[in-house]
């Protein structure tokens, strides 16, 4: 069965991510309960991430939209990813989902 890589994207530094007990709780709950939705779909829960920069074969240059963290997943299709990912509770936060089918390099 394929994976699938669901990158996040929006706008996020480390001073976005909450300090207050109950909040860091409150997020990781919504975050619990949209993995466990997946059921045995779920390959890796990924990370979220910070600072970014990008390079080219001359060195630094501007970085695309930033990379907020990822989830990979095995689906059946495309379409059963892109379910999977409306659940994301990054949207909520006005972020995007990229769903990218990783190839098997049979590795």
């Amino acid at each position: 069965m394929p994976k699938y890589m669901l990158t996040y994207h929006g706008k996020m530094s480390m001073e976005d991510m909450p300090t207050d007990p109950e909040a860091i709780g409150q997020m990781m709950a919504v975050w619990g309960a949209w993995y466990e939705s997946m059921g045995d779909a779920l390959v890796d829960g990924g990370a979220p991430t910070s600072h970014s920069t990008a390079i080219d074969a001359n060195g630094a240059v501007d970085a695309p939209a930033s990379l907020t963290g990822y989830t990979i997943v095995d689906c059946p299709d495309m379409a059963a990813a892109t379910a999977i990912a409306e659940g994301s509770p990054v949207l909520a936060g006005g972020h995007t989902v990229q769903i990218s089918e990783c190839i098997d390099m049979g590795m």
